[in-house]
């Protein structure tokens, strides 16, 4: 049976509604675990980097596609420029879109396959008197980025989504997972959880048992043999693309970590499959 990949971007049509709104004031933080809209739909922020002059807020790339939710390819698919402006639940503008992995790798012409099909971070730089707080809600963390194509099949996994179709019920964003498989190129891993990521999910973060930041959601696969089961694009090889091209960039810490944080989304993520 083939599996089905979907990415996790939730419509406008269906989830937040994008405006046009001033740039947000002084007042203004970002976080993991925020909703964020392009004109293409909405996302969750995953992680808080920066150069050392800057600070960013990742996001998955397909979260500015201009394909359908099908299209998964960030080689082949389109996307808005760099430049198009992201804002908050609120409607205000937080930043623009500075970096795109799809945007990169077509400038770069790649053609190795698991790259193209899993390499999917962007990075929207904070626009003036917007402030980010890197620690991820429930969790704590991340304490660093894990190693590059590390496996985690197999592991205990963390994660906070927050698709505005959960309309507000927070107690299901904090989740916990297992590790079902990796990709051999190390670019992605399957994860499962009781409570999986839906659309509005998309660039969420996922950490490991210790707090080490390894991957952001990219999709929800269903097929044989993992079921309905959800892709989690390697952050460390994601990272390392983005230095090799170009645009130099390191996580940001987010302190101490906490298995224990989780609400129920976290209980229901612990039951059997």
């Amino acid at each position: 049976m083939r599996t089905l990949r979907i990415a996790l971007l939730a419509a406008t049509a269906i989830g937040m509604l994008f405006v046009s709104a001033p740039v947000a004031g002084a007042a203004t933080t970002v976080r993991p675990g925020d909703q964020l809209s392009s004109s293409a739909g909405q996302c969750t922020a995953n992680f808080v980097y920066t150069n050392g002059t800057s600070q960013f807020i990742g996001l998955a790339a397909h979260c500015f596609s201009t394909g359908s939710n099908t299209d998964t390819n960030g080689c082949s698919t389109g996307s808005l420029a760099l430049g198009a402006p992201v804002t908050n639940a609120n409607g205000n503008v937080i930043g623009t879109l500075a970096y795109s992995s799809w945007l990169a790798m077509k400038q770069a012409g790649e053609r190795d396959a698991e790259t193209c099909a899993y390499n999917d971070l962007s990075l929207v730089k904070l626009a003036s008197g917007v402030t980010a707080n890197p620690s991820v809600p429930s969790w704590g963390g991340p304490t660093a980025l894990a190693p590059a194509g590390a496996p985690e099949a197999g592991k205990t996994v963390y994660t906070y989504g927050n698709s505005s179709l959960r309309f507000g019920v927070t107690q299901l964003s904090p989740k916990t997972g297992t590790g079902v498989s990796d990709t051999p190129g190390g670019w992605s891993h399957t994860v499962q959880t009781a409570n999986p990521g839906i659309p509005g999910d998309s660039g969420s973060g996922f950490m490991d048992a210790t707090g080490r930041a390894f991957g952001i959601l990219s999709t929800v696969s269903v097929g044989f043999p993992d079921g309905v089961a959800n892709g989690v694009g390697d952050l460390g090889r994601e990272i390392a693309y983005a230095n090799a091209h170009g645009f130099t960039v390191s996580l940001v810490s987010g302190g101490a970590f906490s298995s224990s944080g989780g609400g129920l989304g976290s209980v229901l993520g612990k039951l059997p499959l």
